[in-house]
Order: C-alpha cells, then structure tokens, then sequence
C-alpha cells in the first residue's frame, strides 16, 4: 500500500481515489487506532464535513467504519475545520473526523483526522493507521454485534457553540469595521459572518450560497479577484477569504492589495508583543514564508522558527516549545490560546481587532512586511530524492547561494507525496528569481529525468 497520508490528511478525487470503502477502512483503522482508552464507554468521535455533495456519501461511510467499531458518533454536519477540532475537545471526544478537501476543487475530497483535545496526528500516529488498514487486508477486524455497535446522533447547536467561542476570543470590538467576506461557497458561509457579526462588524458575504458544487469555484482565498471588485464596490476596511473548510484567512485591503498570511502573522505578531501575550517574543512560521517576514521579525526583535510545510508542524512546534503564534503563507494561522489546529475564522476576527484598536488601515499595518519576489517552480522527475539529493543539483544551490547573498534565498524540496522536486527562490527582482530558480531546475531535470 502506497502512503495514504499527505502533508493534511487523506486526500483524492472522490469516488475515484477517495472511495467510501477506503473512507470505511480509515475510519475503522482510526478508531482502533485513536479510542485506546479504558474509560468504561464506547469511544466517542466527532464527524464534520464542509459542503461538497461527495461529502454525504464519504460521511456515510465514515460514520458505519466508526460505529462498526462500536464507537458513539456525534455528527455535526457542515462546519469549518476548526469548528470539528474544536467540538472534538469540547465533548471530550476520543477522536474527530472532517470530510474535505480545504482549497481543492469540487471533485476532491479528504479525511482529516483529530486526535483526543482536538490535535492533529503526528508522522508516528498516522502510520499506526496505514498499517491497521494493510492488516486488516490480510486479517478481518473483531467487530462487536449486538449492544456493541455504535450509535448515532446529531449535534443541532455545533455552529452557535462555535461562533461563541470564537467571537468571544475578540480583544477588541469591531463596531466601525466593514468587511466583506468571501465564504468560498464553503463551511465558513453561515458561521464566518456570524462571529465577524457578533464582534460589532458589518459584514458583506459573497460566495455564501453552497450547493454542494460549487466550493471554491473561482472564488475564496485562492480566487482573490472578486473579492478585490467587492470591497472596492462597497467602500470596504477590508475583504477577508476563507478557503473550503475555513482553516485560512488571505486578506485584501482597502484599494484591493492582498495581504497574505506572512503580513497577517506579522501584524498580529507586533499586536501581541506589544500585549505581552507573544511568548518568548517568538513567531513559528515554515520553511515557505517569504524572507520579507523574516527580515521584518528581525528588524522588530522578534525570533523566527522554521519548520517544515504544513500547519501541523506548526502546531508541533507551538505545542513542543509552548509558543503563542505560528502559521503559513498560504493563510493557515494557528493561535493555541485559542485553538488547536489552523483557524480562518479566528484570524480574520483578530485582524480586525488590530485595525480596529490602532485604527490604521490594513495597508499600513501590512507595509511592516516588504514582500520579495518568490519564484516557484514544481520539476517532474522520476526519483524525487535523487533529484534534490545529486551533487550538481547541490553544487548549483550553493552557486545561487552565493550570488544572492542575503538579498535572496534558495528552497530545494522534494514533495512529500507527489514525483517533483520544487525550486523555490527567492530574490532582489523577479527576473533575478525566475533566472535561478530555472537553473536549478534545469539541473534537477537532468539528475532524474522525469
């Protein structure tokens, strides 16, 4: 069996790669794997999903893999991520489990899986699963019968438990604040602009009337361009965008700029220093960001930790080191006062909060980061190690290295799950970028031919 994990859970077309029998086996594999406790009950998960229609059918399945485990399902239909996470630690649960693909098209679907308080799985856990569902190929489950099976209920007050808890987060009202809101036709439709809404914002949602089809269709924090057109229209602070399942937050200010989640960790980075809540004066961000942030940390005398891609090895690092901060680029911000996983809805409120406190407009606030051209690149090849590992390829990356000093920076990754090198560079111009970044590729192409 290949590896089923990627760098956010399980993840494929569905019905094609992510089928309701492989959605079954995670699930049973999940809760043998996840409900070891002797707490004298039946194990208790949590299952959400965003609004994709591939969602019911996946839900399905999921629920009858957990019950036929004789776990207690609590079902709370369609909310954010973090909602599930949050929800997953509310009810004490043993596990939770979201159905979607975030930003990805319509036809994709996932899992995502939430360990006991809400926590993602690490690299080790997520093995122990793989391996329960390539056992189980072999050798059938032990599967109660009787007063054994799990049950089934329906949670009916998930969203209001969660537009509380979050708007309740607000250092500060928003009353004054006009934002416009680009729900993705996604899980954030209705809660999004009920907590902005709750914290004193008048909001303007676009994108909010799912139909199971259209999420992420030419719109949400990946397709800006209508949210820009909008808060220009209506004489907006600002727009904010959620993805799929509202685990990111991009933002876009008054004159339609984008202000992505390098700008918006930055911003809220300063905000908390200067609260005394930004512990150890120390920001947790991936290998990814731009050095714009890095630089910007520096200048403010605030500590930058890298990690690898993925929200998750942010929260391992917050977790690990006890830190208040951490994110991604792309807009996945993570706060553990709060939360424990990435949470769009969260940011954006806390966002607001900081132009409504200063009462400076996001540009300002955004400008503390001077963004450098970042140029990437995704090479096919035939082995990925080889391809990032070969000594020319290494020998062209200290080359670039050297020539871009510390006016630029140079990435070489192997994807974690798909046959590609990706060239990431970094420099005073674009074309300066675009010129190296293909260099290198050249290089990696000839090392492993695709």
């Amino acid at each position: 069996m290949g590896r089923l994990f990627g760098t956010d859970g399980v993840r494929g077309r569905a019905n094609a790669d992510l089928t309701p029998e492989l959605a079954l086996s995670v699930a049973v594999a999940a809760a043998h794997t996840l409900a070891e406790s002797d707490r004298g009950r039946a194990p208790l998960a949590v299952v959400g999903r965003d609004t994709r229609a591939s969602g019911e059918m996946l839900e399905a399945a999921v629920v009858a893999g957990l019950t036929s485990a004789g776990a207690t399902v609590v079902r709370v239909g369609v909310l954010p991520t973090p909602a599930v996470a949050f929800l997953t630690a509310e009810a004490k649960a043993d596990l939770g489990v979201m159905l979607s693909a975030s930003h990805n098209p319509m036809p994709d679907n996932g899992i995502k899986l939430f360990a006991a308080g809400g926590h993602k799985l690490p690299d080790e856990i997520e093995m122990r699963i793989e391996a329960a569902i390539e056992a189980n190929a072999t050798t059938a489950w032990q599967r109660p019968v009787g007063a054994g099976v799990g049950r089934v209920h329906d949670l009916l007050d998930g969203a209001s438990h969660y537009v509380q808890h979050v708007a309740g987060t607000a250092p500060h009202r928003l009353d004054g604040i006009k934002v416009v809101v680009d729900c993705a036709n996604g899980a954030a439709a209705e809660v999004a602009p009920a907590v902005y809404r709750e914290a004193g914002a008048e909001v303007i949602a676009i994108n909010a009337e799912p139909d199971g089809l259209n999420i992420n269709d030419e719109c949400g924090s990946n397709h800006i361009e209508a949210l820009r057109q909008a808060v220009v229209e209506h004489g907006a602070h600002l727009g904010i965008a959620h993805d799929g399942d509202a685990d990111r937050c991009v933002a876009v200010s008054a004159d339609g700029e984008e202000v992505d989640g390098d700008q918006v960790m930055a911003i809220l980075a300063l905000a908390m220093r200067e609260a005394g809540t930004l512990t150890g004066d120390t920001l947790v961000a991936t290998v990814m960001s731009n050095l714009g942030l890095r630089l910007a940390m520096s200048a403010a005398g605030i500590r930058l930790v890298e990690t690898k891609v993925g929200d998750r090895y942010v929260l391992e690092e917050l977790r690990a080191s006890g830190l208040a901060l951490g994110g991604e680029q792309s807009g996945h911000i993570v706060m553990p006062a709060y939360a424990t996983t990435g949470d769009g809805v969260l940011t954006g409120l806390h966002l607001m909060a900081r132009i409504a406190a200063t009462g400076r407009p996001l540009a300002e606030l955004a400008s503390v980061v001077t963004r450098l051209p970042q140029v990437l690149i995704n090479v096919p090849v035939g082995d990925r190690t080889v391809g990032a590992a070969a000594p020319a390829v290494r020998a062209e990356v200290e080359r670039a290295e050297a020539e871009l000093g510390e006016t630029g920076r140079v990435l070489l990754r192997p994807s974690g799950t798909e046959p590609l090198v990706r060239v990431m560079v970094e420099a005073a111009t674009e074309q300066t970028a675009r010129e190296v970044a293909e260099r290198i590729a050249a290089h990696v192409r000839t090392a492993s031919p695709a």
